[in-house]
């Protein structure tokens, strides 16, 4: 029994360590493959068409159009709108059609560090990594995985594949009007494509440009120095 304990307790301590040292190590490194695309491509044969762009090389205004369109608050919040997650909650017990309450933060940990699904073990995986990332990372990094890494197609995996693929442009000269429209598509990109936008699309694309417009811009600078005031304050 005591021996079972041991081989227990070590097999967790050796996966704390390996999952801590991945996620530091990715904020320094590009990410060179995720589970998602491993995962697409032996079960549906999909190619994976995916490059590792720096976030400078990436049109601001996709930065923009995916916080309007997926997490508003997300220079705000540690990981977890939790406003968001109770509002989805009555909604669930309420017999309303189910809808997600997933940051931008929660988002790049499951695309980065796990598989597709719905299951309480890999929403708490999630959990797990999306604190670790916020402990580990600043606003920009998972800005920039999450424009890099996320499914933006069939095969498609970030800003340069999406704009090679469907806009036959660099990242950064994609316009404010096609970054609104990829960030339409992200609920579910494999039925929804930026290159042949549905009227459906042409609407969400409209009330993204609105919220753009409202949001005005993203300054992850200004955030950072925000964020080291505060921890300034608090010593």
């Amino acid at each position: 029994m005591k021996k079972l304990v041991k081989i227990t307790l070590g097999t967790l301590a050796t996966l704390l360590l390996l999952s801590v040292g991945t996620v530091i190590l990715y904020r320094y490194i590009p990410v060179p493959v995720t589970p998602l695309m491993l995962i697409r491509y032996f079960s549906d044969d999909a190619p994976i068409n995916y490059e590792w762009t720096p976030i400078e090389k990436i049109s601001p205004d996709l930065a923009l159009a995916v916080v309007s369109s997926e997490d508003n608050l997300f220079m705000e919040h540690n990981g977890f709108d939790f406003k968001a997650i109770e509002q989805a909650r009555r909604e669930a017990e309420a017999g309303i059609r189910f809808r997600g309450a997933s940051t931008i933060s929660q988002q790049t940990a499951k695309n980065l560090f796990l598989w597709p699904g719905r299951s309480w073990v890999r929403k708490g995986l999630e959990a797990y990594f999306t604190v670790l990332m916020e402990l580990f990372w600043d606003k920009k990094r998972i800005m920039e995985a999450y424009l890099n890494c996320i499914e933006m197609g069939d095969g498609i995996y970030g800003a340069k594949a999406v704009a090679e693929k469907h806009f036959n442009t660099t990242p950064d000269k994609l316009t404010r009007n096609q970054c609104a429209l990829i960030a339409a598509t992200l609920p579910n990109p494999r039925r929804y494509n930026s290159a042949k936008p549905s009227k459906y699309m042409r609407k969400r694309e409209q009330d993204i440009l609105k919220c753009m417009k409202n949001i005005g811009r993203i300054d992850f600078d200004k955030s950072e120095d925000t964020k080291k005031k505060t921890s300034a304050k608090k010593r």
